[in-house]
């Protein structure tokens, strides 16, 4: 077969070596031509699909013959064959798919749009989508997918969940070696509160290795030094949770989850919860889990701060008594603006509306930043949420050392070539 002019330039870019495209700029035009090449072979397929030139083979679809001849998954010969056929009648999608301006990532999520119950609502709002996807990152976009889902589709968002929830399960096996062997699937809900329970015994593990290996060694210690890997940082943290649950009398009180609840719609009968790891599902799927709980309203303004309710108890675990509850609940004052740091409403206020550390190169959760003053305390800046934002330790550290090289008064997390990492 003769060598393609693509493949050809594919060839250059190897003799001219990696090295030579070891810049931002050069990455980020090749993600682009890399999604660019991913939508001509889709438009492809879909041209060979109607060709029919897969028919002389014996081959009964075009799928199979690529599974075959392409060493192809079923699924990856599928979704081939299936987006060629969508995207026809997504102009929009199809267009930003060729100019390389959004990724196969990004297009698996707006073709499964293009379904019987949002069809429509698809149809009319997919350039707005599309632009969305253009202008934000990939994490903002799948959660407006999310709140777009369930506006166009309620129903069928909380039917989803409730499929999705039904899929739990965990295997715990002994093998013949005395070993254990598992796996578990976790609904949104009852994992995000398993894994911040094992993400935080895993942290206390961590500090007490490398103390144990700072003191050994008498320096800091590389990661291959210490007494543990990750994952079996992770197993001893698991059998911590069984060893405390064993332990724990009859009576004693339990633990209160915290739900960070966003709502949009009129009732919470047809709204969605957004989890603090940023993932969303159906209020009356978080319901089931508030009986006990502590429950904090943080209601927010466009362009506004955010307000939060002190701590409150439901009577009932209903979706009546949960807006009643909310309804009724009394404001938290914040912190004074000349305080020193952020405490109290003012500091929770920035963890919820943020989530994560502000720099766009960075995406560490709220607990494990810190607030930090946009306009710098020392030059009059105000402790208030609109002066505050999240950082973590090492963004923290750097925006204050290049302040310190370049002279800046005003910090702004939006820089380039941060320093390496320890």
């Amino acid at each position: 077969m003769e060598q393609s002019v693509l493949s050809k330039a594919i060839d250059q870019l190897y003799d001219e070596g990696p090295c030579a495209y070891a810049d931002r700029e050069s990455i980020e035009a090749l993600v682009a031509d890399r999604a660019r090449l991913d939508a001509f072979l889709t438009e492809a397929v879909a041209e060979f699909d109607i060709s029919g030139d897969w028919v002389e083979t014996g081959a009964c679809s075009p799928t199979a013959w690529m599974k075959k001849q392409c060493h192809l998954s079923g699924a990856a010969a599928g979704r081939l064959r299936n987006w060629g056929r969508v995207l026809r009648h997504l102009p929009a999608v199809r267009e930003a798919f060729a100019s390389g301006a959004i990724t196969a990532d990004h297009v698996a999520l707006l073709v499964s749009l293009d379904r019987g119950t949002t069809e429509e609502a698809f149809r009319r709002d997919e350039r707005k989508l599309v632009d969305f996807a253009r202008s934000h990152t990939f994490e903002e976009f799948k959660a407006e997918i999310e709140q777009w889902g369930q506006e166009a589709d309620p129903d069928g968002t909380t039917e989803a969940a409730e499929k999705r929830r039904n899929q739990r399960g965990v295997w715990l096996v002994e093998s013949f070696g005395g070993m254990w062997l598992g796996k578990m699937n976790l609904d949104p809900v009852s994992g995000a509160g398993v894994n911040n329970e094992l993400e935080r015994l895993f942290q206390l593990l961590y500090q007490a290795d490398r103390a144990e290996a700072e003191e050994r060694l008498g320096r800091a210690p590389h990661p291959h030094e210490l007494a543990r890997t990750a994952p079996q940082r992770l197993a001893d943290a698991l059998f911590w949770m069984a060893r405390r649950s064993a332990s724990r009398r009859e009576g004693t009180a339990k633990p209160t989850p915290l739900f960070v609840v966003h709502t949009g719609a009129d009732t919470f009968r047809h709204s969605l919860c957004r989890m603090e790891n940023g993932g969303y599902v159906p209020a009356t799927e978080v319901l089931s889990w508030l009986e006990g709980a502590d429950l904090v309203r943080a209601h927010h303004e466009p362009e506004g701060p955010l307000t939060l309710s002190y701590a409150m108890r439901l009577r009932e675990v209903t979706i009546r008594c949960l807006e009643e509850t909310l309804e009724g609940a009394k404001d938290r004052k914040e912190c004074n603006p000349t305080d020193r740091t952020f405490t109290g409403a003012t500091r929770r206020a920035i963890e919820i509306r943020d989530q994560q550390c502000s720099h766009p190169y960075c995406d560490r959760p709220a607990k494990y930043c810190q607030i930090d003053h946009i306009k710098p305390y020392s030059q009059g800046g105000l402790t208030t949420q609109a002066n505050g934002r999240l950082l973590c330790s090492f963004h923290n550290r750097w925006i204050y050392e290049h302040e310190q090289r370049y002279g800046r008064s005003e910090r702004s997390p939006d820089e380039r070539n941060p320093p390496r990492r320890e």
